[in-house]
Formats: structure tokens, sequence, C-alpha cells
């Protein structure tokens, strides 16, 4: 390895110099997750950097605010697009100064670009597979990268099952791989119900239907659109929180089939989990998924939730805690909308029981821990002590 070797980290039993390396975007999933992985080891004593890859206009970027407001150490890699080259050299710079124990890439960009990086250094390598969302042919080449790259790290995390067997079918190893799934806690503070409707213009005596996300192809809110013509006997309208490239398609296809006016188009809206008291009910309409964030944020809130069975959703809830439906079919989520709809004590019953799972089998504090743990294992097993 060269000179490279000097830059191996300080050693120990429990690392306590962590670099967690990702290109967020300004909102989503996997930024939240990376959030609170970094919040809670700063919390439990860990020394904890955040290497934060984004465009070189990008000064103001809202990742950093939650971690820079708690005191964790955020060091940004600004890169104009495509200056790979620029971007591993920033962050050898980075390893070289640090020299953390244990280095743990998110997303596909970090696990190509700055992974390979990683271990040409000789540092412990921990990845974790947040999804695949496919996409165009570009995209979908990325991830086909990704994946055949993740066997080259010392750990590998999967946030869910069906998530994990993808990996294992790849060609990462079993004995290097992890199924963790995703924890919630909570960053933005909720607002009144009162509150978020006033900030989202939505009427205090609307039955008003939530849907949160970047608007992809993925995210399927055009199966959304496609159900209203099928309860236009309700008085409900629809809120949409979120902005992406189906954007445009989605609000041209609501104005087709005339739903354009029951629809409140909102934008990217910032912390936007302090906005779901405004909900009477959440839609993930997601054709795709491995455990989303956002779910999380829905039962926290104790709304009331249907969701397509796609993916680690139905490892996240059950028909007990929601309404569940197949992908791609707006009869079946107009059905579920009227049954929240028509009865709205059981509605709140699920949403009670959601709430309580949240709390019992997605613990921040043992997903955390589990991490530590994971951790740990990377290192004895490196020192040539672990099984």
């Amino acid at each position: 390895m060269g000179t490279d070797a000097a830059v191996t980290g300080a050693g120990g039993a429990r690392p306590n110099r962590i670099l967690q390396v990702t290109a967020p975007a300004r909102v989503g999933g996997l930024e939240r997750v990376v959030q609170a992985l970094a919040l809670g080891q700063h919390a439990a004593g860990h020394r904890v950097k955040v290497a934060m890859i984004v465009g070189a206009d990008e000064v103001d970027h809202p990742f950093q605010v939650p971690l820079v407001e708690a005191g964790v150490d955020v060091a940004p890699i600004m890169v104009p697009r495509r200056r790979y080259h620029v971007e591993r050299k920033m962050l050898r710079e980075i390893c070289r100064a640090y020299r953390p124990d244990i280095v743990h890439c998110h997303g596909t960009r970090a696990n190509v670009v700055d992974g390979m990086l990683v271990r040409q250094l000789g540092l412990p390598a921990v990845a974790t597979a947040h999804g695949f969302a496919g996409g165009d042919i570009k995209n979908r080449a990325y991830e086909l990268l990704d994946r055949f790259l993740m066997h080259r790290f010392d750990a590998v995390i999967s946030v869910s099952t069906p998530l994990a067997a993808t990996l294992r079918r790849s060609g990462v190893h079993r004995d290097r791989l992890h199924v963790v799934p995703n924890a919630w806690r909570c960053i933005a503070n909720p607002l009144p119900r009162e509150a978020a409707r006033t900030r989202l213009g939505l009427p205090d005596d609307a039955f008003v239907v939530g849907w949160v996300g970047r608007v992809t192809e993925y995210k399927a809110l055009d199966t959304v659109i496609a159900s209203l013509p099928h309860v236009a006997d309700l008085d409900l309208r629809v809120a949409v929180l979120g902005d992406g490239p189906s954007l445009a398609p989605c609000q041209s296809r609501a104005r087709a089939v005339a739903v354009d006016d029951r629809i409140a188009w909102q934008g990217e809206v910032q912390d936007a989990a302090a906005y779901f008291s405004a909900f009477d009910v959440f839609v993930l309409s997601s054709r795709t998924e491995y455990c989303p964030i956002v779910l999380f944020e829905a039962m926290a809130a104790r709304i009331p939730i249907v969701a397509t069975t796609v993916g680690g959703v139905p490892d996240v809830v059950s028909e007990r805690e929601a309404h569940l439906i197949p992908k791609d079919d707006p009869e079946a989520l107009a059905t579920a909308l009227r049954s929240v709809f028509d009865d709205r004590g059981g509605a709140r019953e699920r949403a009670r029981l959601a709430r309580e799972r949240l709390d019992t089998e997605f613990s921040f504090e043992r997903w955390i821990g589990r991490h530590d743990e994971l951790y740990e294992d990377v290192l004895a097993r490196r020192r040539g002590t672990g099984p």
C-alpha cells in the first residue's frame, strides 16, 4: 500500500474515531439516517466526523445543519460535477489528518468513488446499502457497479431482508452481510396540527391525505393521482410535500384527469417530518422501498398509514398497524382511503399500534449499539482476533 499505509487509524477495541461519508441530497431518507447515526454516535461519546460531498456551489446545504448544531464535525468536500479525482484527493487529506478507526460509506456515490480510496488507504471500511431505486440507464449502471463492489468492504449493512438477498446474489458473502433495519430518531420537532396546516395553507376542516418524498417514478405519486377519481364523492385534499424529476408529469396527469384542484403542491419542504400532524392519513405509494424513514415519521406522528407491500415495508408495518395494498393499484388505494375516511376510530387505533411497534422494535439506542458491535467486529477481524 506504499505511503498510504501511514493513514491507519488510532486503533483500539472500541472505535472512537468514526468517519461517515456520504453525498447527500437536500432532503431524503438516506440523509436522515446518516444524520441520526452521526448524532447518536456523537452522543454516545465517539469522535465522529462526517465527510459531506456536495457541489462546488452548495455552500448552505441543509444536511449539515442539525449536525453542526449538535457539535458534530462536518467536513464539506465541495467539488464540481464529475471531478472525482478532486473528491478523492480531498477525502485522502481528511483521512490523513483525522486518522479514523473506521470509515462508513453511505449511498452509491460514496460507496463507489470513495469506498475504493478508503480500501486503498488500508482503513477498515463499512458500507450501508440503503436501497437501489433503478431509474434511467445511467443510474442503473452506477447501482450495478455499487453492488459489484460491495463485497470488497469489511462489512456491508443492509436495511432490510429483501435487500440483503439482492446483495447476496451480487456476491456479498454472508459473513460480511448484516441486516440492520433503520431506526427512528426525532430531529425536527413536530408542529401542532393547526400550525402545520396554516404553514402549508391547508383548510382547518379538510380531510388531508399526505404524501411526502422525492417525486420520482419509483415513488409512484401517479398512483395517488389515478386513485382520486375513484373517491370523487369524498371531501378530501392531497398535500404533496416534495419535488423531483417526475413532478411536472404528475401535475400534467392531475390536470388531465381533472383532480388538480384537489392537490396542494407544496414543493420541497425542509424538516417535512414536523408537518405530519397536518395529515389525516399518510400514503406511501412506492413501487420499491427497503426501510423507509418516512414511514417511521408517520408512525411517530400517530398518523393512519396506507402503504404498498413492497420490499421491506411489511417488515415495518403489518395489516394490524396500517392498510397494506399492492403497488400500482389505484382502486385498492382508493378503497383504503375510503376505509380510513369512513372508520376514523379504527384508523386511529391502527396508528396507535404503529407507534407502539415503532417504540418497541425500532429503538434508536439499540440501533446505535448494533453499529458499535458491528464496528468492533470489523476491527477484531482486522486484528485476527474476531470470529
